[in-house]
């Protein structure tokens, strides 16, 4: 494996080279190094950067990349640093505390990559300047109370001003304390909602 930047995600990644002569890039998990081999598979050995089923990886284990629906690709913690925790299986279904720490059920036969996904120190990272943040896309954020009130509800006002509402978006939504999640299908396998 060589270990690559990639500019789409705050991991690096890692490019295997099979032993068929086929190429192939994964997310690279924290501690593999070039030359290091990765396994995939039921039988595979339970180390950092192989991936198993849930159903082959031990309780207590940090995974990471973990699918939601068997076949489809890793969906669950997969950037910078993070990893779940295997907590129980129960019958086909595994029970993870997501990085979120949701814990949710997901179906045994999903697989999962042991270890944790590279670049831990992504979020410690100092931007220096605005212009940084701009590369990335980010735009300048301005309040709304410094606004006029033809731009924002919490907008105008004599001198500085407090508002004078509970904080809210610019289309009027609130903005604290404010439940927005809609009702899902996939309610029945979250054990407990993230804090």
């Amino acid at each position: 494996a060589t270990i690559e930047y990639d500019p789409n995600r705050t991991a690096r990644i890692a490019l295997l080279h099979y032993l068929d002569g086929e190429k192939r890039y994964i997310l690279a998990p924290d501690g593999l190094k070039v030359g290091d081999q990765v396994e995939s598979g039921p039988g595979a050995d339970i180390r950092p950067g192989n991936t198993l089923p849930l159903s082959s990886i031990p309780v207590g284990s940090t995974v990471h990349n973990i699918e939601m629906k068997p076949g489809k690709g890793g969906q669950l913690a997969r950037s910078a640093g993070n990893f779940a925790q295997l907590l129980a299986r129960e019958g086909t279904y595994a029970t993870l505390r997501l990085p979120s720490g949701e814990v949710r059920k997901v179906h045994a036969s999903c697989r999962a990559t042991l270890g944790q996904v590279s670049n831990l120190q992504h979020s410690n990272a100092s931007f220096g300047k605005a212009g940084r943040r701009r590369w990335l896309g980010r735009r300048p954020h301005n309040r709304g109370v410094t606004m006029n009130p033809v731009d924002h509800p919490m907008g105008g006002g004599e001198g500085r001003s407090s508002g004078g509402r509970h904080p809210c978006s610019p289309w009027g939504q609130l903005a604290k304390g404010y439940k927005t999640r809609r009702r899902k299908t996939a309610e029945k396998y979250i054990v407990k909602r993230r804090k």
